[in-house]
């Protein structure tokens, strides 16, 4: 007697249109395409991961990949959520010995998690929804990110919710950080919407591969930040002769409501950028890595808390410039926040952005020196 074998087709899920299924480092993600922008998303901590135009054949990426740099050195390395933009939440720094002990990673938990994903089209927009349970804090953590299309511009909206009985402090911030080749000596430099700033404290010059630059804990107006020398160093540039590390923090303007920090390479002419509330984000922490390999690192970090620093020593610092250090999440309630991405070639003479704003419905960056603005469609506001 025969043996019938039946054989039935699976249906296959298909995406909707500006989604595309992709790999970040070895690692599931999704690809979200406007005609303007292509960004890939990682399904390990909604890792906003790699950004670039969509008409730019060499695909320059602003973002920081830790995990290609060291692969470059010959270094072994895995993706753990850390590249790009990734979220530090609940938790922006290391753990307490207690809190390691029982399992909390640096930078909290959202970016270890594996998230579910749902995409979809509304309109002329296209969206993806990425959702995790923070088991150990006991929180929900959800971020849609909507492209409208034509647009230079990525929508972030995140949402925190709490499942335990009680009001208690969130540290929150995100990691957004540039990387090499964008990031090079002489041709980058960062121009933010803030001036009030603060070295952090250290006690040791010397920091493994590379040695601080700035003094420890001392108090100064953007850019300008004391040496260890005393020598004003201007921090808005890139370091040339490379073995140094930074670190300072900035409050940003308590007079405006929309926040922002932005990057040009000179050289290729290329701005990212980044909107947000500052009722949400007061902070922007400035971490830079410039080791003698060229292999940088540059966070514009924007965060509730000055620092990347254990939470009880930010719940016990209260405030720093009259400013909270920490945000409340509500007993078995929600918070949210939202920011903008944008990401343009800019004009040969764009040299400093002196304001970002929005303005019926678009972004305008402006350098009032080259009497020059770069002005972007935004439909999605703040």
């Amino acid at each position: 007697m025969k043996k019938v074998i039946l054989l039935f087709a699976l249906p296959l899920v298909s995406l909707p249109q500006g989604v595309q299924n992709a790999t970040f480092e070895g690692q599931p993600a999704i690809r979200l395409t406007n005609g303007k922008l292509e960004l890939t998303v990682t399904e390990q901590g909604s890792t906003l991961a790699e950004l670039w135009l969509a008409d730019d054949p060499e695909k320059f990426n602003p973002f920081w990949n830790p995990v290609r740099m060291a692969r470059e050195l010959g270094h072994p390395a895995h993706f753990d959520g850390g590249a790009g933009v990734f979220v530090c939440v609940d938790g922006f720094g290391p753990p307490s010995k207690e809190e390691h002990a029982a399992g909390l990673p640096m930078h909290g938990e959202a970016h270890s998690q594996m998230f579910r994903i749902r995409s979809g089209r509304n309109g002329a927009s296209t969206f993806a929804t990425l959702s995790a349970h923070l088991p150990i804090v006991d929180e929900n953590f959800t971020r849609t990110i909507r492209m409208n299309d034509g647009e230079n511009v990525i929508h972030v909206e995140s949402e925190l919710e709490s499942e335990l009985g009680f009001d208690r402090p969130v540290n929150w911030a995100e990691h957004a950080t540039l990387g090499s080749p964008f990031l090079a000596s002489g041709e980058t430099v960062v121009d933010i919407s803030g001036s009030r700033s603060q070295t952090r404290p250290y006690e040791q010059v010397q920091y493994g591969e590379v040695h601080r630059r700035l003094a420890s804990g001392k108090d100064f107006n953007w850019p300008m930040a004391p040496g260890l020398d005393g020598t004003p160093i201007n921090i808005r540039e890139t370091p040339g002769d490379p073995h140094y590390v930074d670190h300072a923090t900035t409050l940003l303007d308590p007079a405006r409501e929309l926040e922002w920090a932005t990057a040009i390479n000179l050289k290729h002419h290329l701005l990212i950028g980044y909107l947000f509330r500052r009722a949400e984000y007061p902070w922007l922490q400035y971490w830079g890595w410039y080791p003698a390999s060229g292999k940088f690192a540059r966070g514009m970090e924007f965060a509730t808390q000055p620092y990347d620093v254990p939470r009880r020593e930010v719940i016990t610092m209260g405030k720093m410039f009259d400013t909270p250090a920490f945000r409340w999440l509500p007993a078995k309630s929600k918070i949210g926040t939202h920011f903008l991405v944008f990401y343009t070639r800019v004009p040969d003479d764009f040299r400093k952005v002196d304001d970002v704003r929005l303005e019926n419905g678009h972004i305008v960056i402006e350098d009032r020196a080259a009497a020059k603005q770069v002005t972007l469609a935004s439909r999605s506001g703040l």
